[in-house]
């Protein structure tokens, strides 16, 4: 498999440090509102690649972080007169909602900041032994010069990188590129005991050491949106290297923004769209599938276009599911009750397969993984308008499920069984039709249809689709 590796700019070949495992970790959301769409972006690929990589037989450890304390969960507390915690707990269980709507497996580890505070101390406490970082006011900053590399993950030189970023310059910096490890408390504010006083640690500090923590000093792969690239993956680079010694991540990975009118959507602009907002009228589902379209380095263009088209490519999906379904029931076996090795359709679904597997090897390709699967969807469409074989179906049904799983799609899916008032309902119909009283079986038509499930007549028999 080949990754682009943000660190060379390059795709590179990928294999894990320990065989047959990997270690992964994207950072995840800080907890003082609902996600928008671009937060949703890196949230449903690193689920797909984890997806894929287990797919694909490795055994994964999947971390990803909520930032549940920092200055704009404060302020949210401040605002609304309660603990910070309530703001951090609140919308902690509103991104799992929106997660569990858009089909996204929780990680193997989700940490808090504030649960890793002991492991916060000792990475800031062994950079100051090291030199790499001082005490200023109660405050604890990091010296950027010290780490040489400073800049490698961005590839600009540390003056180049903090010519736009000296917003952050104090008297209490020994320079402007310094950031901050650990923050002196302020009246008012949540703060932890530790050897530079009462205070709260910075935003990059935080996930260098809820990695340390759950996955050791070098991991596989780091993720996260392309915006993260600078200060914060850079910073975290600095900080952990400095640290252990060793190197931090093997590959970076970092998801394209979602762009409105050809802005990236941001919270900051006040252009952005809530997860929630879109799913209340649209479905998760289609937002999933928008964000999956597209190369995850991509950009993608947000528009009620976009997720009208993803809506119908949903429904082709679900459609030809319900289609094999279908097929199956009415299948025969051939005479010998297993599928016709080599025949053509098995040859196809193999060869659907190795295109999926050959799209998502070459860089995490979930457009082209997506087009094998409508792909698959042509193929069966085509093979089974006439008598189905049951062995064929099945291995159809088998290959397209999985698919869809790596993908993470076709999770909303209801069960294919009618309840008994249905399937009698459809009786009925069919001895009105016999009895060519057609009144009666187009009111059962209508009855059924609105209660959400269609009728087709096919030359298997009358096929119940849920609408």
């Amino acid at each position: 498999m080949l990754i682009y590796n943000t660190m060379t700019k390059k795709k590179e070949e990928f294999v894990p440090s320990e065989k047959g495992k990997v270690k992964m970790y994207a950072c995840g959301p800080t907890v003082y509102n609902f996600i928008h769409i671009g937060n949703a972006r890196p949230v449903c690929v690193f689920d797909t690649l984890r997806r894929y990589f287990e797919y694909i037989g490795y055994d994964v450890t999947f971390v990803q972080n909520f930032t549940d304390i920092d200055d704009k969960i404060i302020a949210k507390a401040n605002e609304e007169g309660v603990g910070y915690e309530v703001i951090a707990e609140r919308y902690t269980r509103e991104y799992q909602k929106d997660a569990d709507g858009l089909g996204v497996r929780k990680a193997t580890i989700h940490p808090k900041a504030t649960e890793t505070m002991d492991t916060i101390i000792e990475i800031i406490g062994t950079l100051v032994d090291k030199g790499h970082a001082y005490e200023s006011g109660g405050d604890v900053y990091f010296r950027s010069r010290s780490f040489k590399d400073y800049g490698k993950l961005s590839h600009r030189t540390i003056d180049e990188l903090d010519a736009g970023n000296r917003v952050d310059v104090t008297e209490s910096k020994e320079d402007f590129s310094d950031f901050a490890l650990w923050k002196n408390a302020k009246p008012g504010e949540p703060y932890w005991e530790s050897p530079w006083g009462r205070g709260r640690p910075g935003w990059h500090i935080e996930c260098s050491a809820m990695v340390k923590k759950y996955l050791g000093d070098t991991i596989d792969i780091h993720g996260g949106g392309q915006d993260l690239v600078f200060p914060h993956h850079e910073n975290e680079i600095a900080q952990s290297e400095c640290c252990t010694g060793t190197k931090y991540a093997r590959f970076w990975m970092h998801n394209g923004y979602i762009n409105i009118d050809n802005q990236k959507m941001s919270k900051s602009l006040g252009n952005f769209f809530t997860v929630r907002d879109v799913a209340e009228k649209y479905g998760y589902e289609p937002i999933k599938f928008l964000l999956l379209s597209a190369h995850y380095r991509s950009p993608i263009n947000y528009s009620l276009d976009a997720l009208e088209q993803c809506k119908s490519a949903l429904e082709r999906l679900y459609n030809c599911r319900d289609n094999l379904d279908f097929a199956l029931k009415n299948a025969v076996c051939d005479s010998n009750g297993s599928e016709k090795v080599g025949s053509d359709f098995s040859l196809r679904l193999k060869s659907r397969k190795q295109q999926f597997i050959d799209a998502m090897d070459d860089d995490f390709n979930t457009a082209d993984g997506i087009a094998a699967l409508f792909e698959l969807v042509r193929d069966c469409n085509t093979r089974f308008q006439a008598q189905p074989d049951k062995a064929e179906c099945e291995a159809a049904i088998k290959l397209f499920d999985e698919l869809c799983g790596v993908l993470g799609l076709l999770y909303a899916r209801k069960s294919g069984d009618l309840e008994d008032d249905v399937k009698a309902l459809i009786d009925e119909r069919q001895k009105a039709r016999n009895n060519r009283d057609f009144a009666r079986a187009d009111a059962i038509r209508d009855e059924l249809k609105a209660r959400g499930i269609a009728l087709e007549d096919t030359p298997q028999g009358i096929k119940a689709v849920r609408l």
